[in-house]
């Protein structure tokens, strides 16, 4: 199996090393990759928002499977082109990327599927934003940019200005509820119809030591879960993940590719706090360190429809531990 990742950052190459390692896979590529991804796969040129140039690419090399690592070029709508050309893709078209692209459009979802999530209200002028903030008076202030933003466009802050300042540099937010309690991210890979849960993790989004500072893209992350409580997994796929794969078949834009269900275990029970529509990072570095079975064969499956004909996924036993490395300054203004 020819395999083509696309991406650039340490998701990507927890992915290529992943893929590396697959007795299946007999050539790998990236692009456009970074030096440690060069060491094992062939990195190849181009611009990962060009859906047509990722489409030429993967004709050019044979590609039998095209992996999308992040949720930019998925919103692009890149995966789009590259199914058309009869290659398969992991990684859910335009239309379910809008999944992660806007979180409007993944409040109204979940909301039609009856999926637990914070209250939530969508805003855009001066009057909303205060409304909004005037309900969840006395709890800290939760507010998302409605767009996509590297995970750097949530704030959450007991600063009732704070809150106003960032929802005024957005645009359009959505202000909800805080949800107390911890997080969890559980990845799903899905063919539009089967749900495969991978194993829970949980990530760090604040920039300092000890919980503190802005949110980031995330600064660490570690497998497997101890303190979850028993029948964790199973609770989030049938009440969160499958729902959410079924009423996107019911819309017309299936979801194939990985759902990615962030967690608040919270004093009134599950909650949802994001949906992304790709694997996360870092949470990816650690999970694909503990998986045991090939990845191929899952993402190849999702891909092409039939991930009720593949084994259940195989966990070496153990822990892992990511810890990211960031430029001075990050996340910046």
């Amino acid at each position: 199996m020819k395999v083509l990742v696309i991406g650039n950052g340490g998701r990507e190459h927890a992915i290529a090393r992943a893929l590396s390692t697959d007795p299946a896979v007999t050539s790998l590529y990236c692009a456009p990759g970074n030096p440690g991804i060069a060491e094992v796969a062939e990195l190849r040129a181009v611009d990962a928002l060009d859906p047509a140039a990722v489409r030429d690419l993967a004709v050019e090399l044979g590609a039998d499977l095209v992996v999308v690592g992040p949720e930019a070029p998925l919103v692009a709508g890149v995966a789009d082109p590259v199914r058309a050309a009869g290659i398969p893709v992991f990684g859910p078209s335009k239309a379910a990327a809008l999944l992660e692209g806007s979180k409007a459009f993944s409040k109204e979802v979940m909301a039609a599927a009856g999926i637990p999530t914070a209250k939530s209200y969508v805003c855009q002028t001066e009057d909303e934003y205060n409304k909004a903030l005037d309900e969840f008076a006395g709890f800290p202030y939760v507010v998302k940019d409605d767009a996509l933003a590297a995970g750097k466009g949530v704030v959450v802050t007991e600063d009732r200005q704070a809150a106003l300042d960032h929802a005024r540099a957005c645009g359009r937010v959505v202000i909800e509820e805080y949800l107390d309690g911890p997080e969890v991210s559980l990845f799903g890979i899905t063919d539009g119809r089967t749900v495969v849960p991978m194993m829970p993790s949980q990530d760090f989004k604040r920039i300092g030591d000890g919980d503190t500072g802005p949110n980031t893209g995330g600064m660490g992350s570690y497998c497997p879960l101890p303190w979850a409580p028993e029948g964790l997994t199973e609770e989030v796929v049938d009440t969160v993940i499958q729902p959410l794969v079924d009423e996107m078949a019911r819309r017309g834009t299936p979801f194939a590719g990985l759902v990615y269900a962030g967690l608040a275990l919270t004093a009134k029970g599950l909650r949802v706090v994001e949906f992304n529509a790709r694997f996360g990072d870092p949470e990816t570095q650690s999970v694909l360190a503990m998986l045991e079975s090939p990845l191929s064969a899952l993402l190849s499956a999702a891909a092409t429809g039939t991930l009720a004909d593949v084994p259940a996924p195989r966990w070496r036993t153990g822990a892992a531990v990511t810890v990211v490395q960031a430029a001075a300054g990050y996340p910046g203004p």
